[in-house]
């Protein structure tokens, strides 16, 4: 059996200690830290900021003729529109499917019965301390109408899945967390194109 990562204590750099830890901003969906750690052996100090939120979902929603379902929308940090798909904030207790769907359905109208946890990542561990899973919805099907939160304006199409890939070739899609989900699909993609469909 293979080694894991971590299995080598000499291969993996000692934990930090925290020592203190004090909100400075509280910024609706997310807080922000401020998190004084000391190195466990040489003693080191120092203020590192982290972002505390809840959890995120997003879906790679598959239909039944094998197009993926991607949102558009305007991303104020970019100020600019971005091909992605759908996803959001998970509420407190809330399971990652269960999440996965209720974005689903209220981005996009899409449903289906048919969902899986693909994975889960870590958008940025340097500064944020939430777990963003990646739940798969196939056989998704238009089925309701739309529940945008106050503001979300979300153009929804449905691209063959050769089409989705090629647009992450030319940079179409950028998002950083879309493009984990797409690397965690392309196993499942492969053996969906091996079988014949």
């Amino acid at each position: 059996m293979a080694d894991s990562p971590e299995s080598e204590s000499s291969d993996v750099v000692p934990h930090w200690d925290e020592l203190d830890s004090k909100r400075i901003a509280d910024c609706r969906i997310f807080d922000v830290f401020s998190k004084r750690f000391r190195h466990p052996e040489h003693g080191t100090e120092g203020d590192f900021y982290v972002i505390e939120t809840r959890d995120w979902v997003n879906v790679v929603p598959i239909t039944e003729d094998y197009r993926m379902v991607l949102v558009n929308q305007f991303r104020f940090g970019v100020k600019r529109t971005s091909w992605e798909i759908p996803g959001g904030v998970m509420e407190n207790g809330e399971e990652p499917i269960n999440a996965g769907l209720r974005e689903l359905k209220e981005e996009t109208g899409y449903t289906t019965g048919k969902a899986c946890l693909l994975g889960s990542v870590r958008p940025n561990p340097a500064i944020q301390s939430n777990i963003c899973h990646i739940v798969l919805a196939e056989q998704a099907r238009l089925t309701d109408g739309l529940d945008w939160d106050e503001h979300e304006e979300i153009v929804t199409k449905a691209f063959p899945i050769e089409t989705v890939y090629e647009m992450v070739k030319q940079g179409a899609i950028f998002h950083s967390l879309a493009l984990n989900a797409l690397l965690l699909f392309y196993p499942h993609w492969e053996k969906i194109k091996a079988r014949g469909r």
